[in-house]
């Protein structure tokens, strides 16, 4: 027997799961801005991201 499908749901948890990665990226976003903003301004030297 197939299952009753419960569209609120799955409509709720596939927003939950967007509104997390938007979050995710608007957070990211704002470190990369705060990062360039303090190796423009020389406090911190660049990070180097190939090192690992």
């Amino acid at each position: 027997m197939a299952r009753k499908p419960n569209y609120d749901f799955e409509r709720r948890e596939r927003e939950r799961l967007k509104a997390i990665k938007v979050a995710e990226k608007a957070e990211a976003k704002r470190a990369a801005r705060e990062r360039a903003k303090q190796e423009q301004s020389g406090t911190v030297e660049p990070a180097d991201d190939k090192a690992s």
